[in-house]
């Protein structure tokens, strides 16, 4: 399930506090549905971050993954939220400190350990802003109440493990560490139809549509860089960690979006997109245009 995010354009998020006069409490056990109790006073306004159940795993540090489960109210009415538990739910994967769901999910997961959970109780300007979110129901004045447990840490620099497995001279060459990956474009005619090949065999559960992948990736174009000892990268996450993705709905261009569906987490996998199913006839900043183009991607989580 994606997490909750907000428009950028938001009031200033206010610090976050260890703990208030009067706060909510949460029972259950970690890695199920939290149940969330709301006091009967008003809440303070403050932004409030404590740890409920601390865990012994990896601390979520900025540009790492994180995979949570949580549970969410509102606390003036007690309205609960969508949430990742339930018969169709999955946990949620973002990076960490990079802005991209909500202040109260952010802050609240970094530094924390892998099996901690923890409770967040977000006014307005650390959840869903002035404007609220009247899909969800949740007003500009609400605050909010989650419980994140923190499922999985994956850290920046990981990357798909196991010996890679050699490929043809005709295709493009990879070398791939913690810090750097570089692809080297033969001095071919690319293929004419999507071609994808397995580097590592992951072990992990095969992707599905609709999935939420955790992954790393470079792409390169191959006409530009045909016979040059290394290509030139316009996409790089190795620079920068993993990113999360949901497969298969259109957020990636269509020769990915096709390959990654099928792929098992733990895998490495080289894809050469033809332009029909990449760019097309539109040129893009680095890419010109009818551009083939050639990805590589380990696939590190399928949460």
């Amino acid at each position: 399930m994606p997490v909750p995010t907000v428009s950028v354009s938001r009031q200033a998020v206010p610090a976050a506090a260890a703990t208030d006069a009067v706060l909510p409490t949460v029972s259950g056990k970690f890695g199920r549905k939290p149940t969330i109790t709301i006091p009967k006073a008003q809440p303070s306004g403050k932004f409030v971050i404590t740890t409920v159940l601390a865990g012994h795993g990896r601390k979520a540090r900025s540009n790492d993954i994180v995979i949570v489960d949580y549970a969410a109210k509102t606390w003036k009415r007690g309205t609960a939220l969508p949430g990742t538990y339930g018969e169709h739910g999955a946990p949620s994967a973002f990076p960490v400190g990079q802005g991209a769901v909500l202040p109260a999910l952010d802050r609240a997961v970094e530094g924390q350990q892998a099996g901690s959970r923890v409770l967040v109780v977000a006014p307005p300007a650390a959840a869903y802003g002035d404007a609220g979110n009247a899909r969800l129901g949740v007003r500009g004045t609400d605050t909010v109440v989650f419980a994140i447990d923190i499922v999985k840490i994956i850290p920046a620099d990981s990357t798909a493990q196991g010996q890679q497995r050699p490929v043809s001279e005709a295709l493009p060459q990879v070398r791939a560490t913690r810090t750097a990956a570089t692809i080297t474009v033969p001095d071919t005619t690319p293929p004419r139809s999507l071609m994808t090949q397995t580097l590592i065999d992951g072990t992990g559960p095969a992707a599905k549509a609709g999935q939420n992948l955790v992954i790393r990736r470079v792409g390169a174009v191959w006409a530009a860089n045909r016979g040059e000892e290394q290509a030139t990268l316009f996409d790089s996450s190795w620079s920068h960690g993993p990113s999360s993705v949901v497969i298969g709905r259109g957020n990636l261009i269509e020769g990915l979006d096709r390959a990654l569906v099928g792929a098992r987490a733990g895998s490495r996998i080289l894809v050469v997109i033809p332009p029909q199913l990449a760019y097309g006839v539109t040129a893009r900043e680095d890419i010109p245009a009818s551009s083939t183009v050639v990805f590589v991607v380990d696939v590190l989580a399928a949460p």
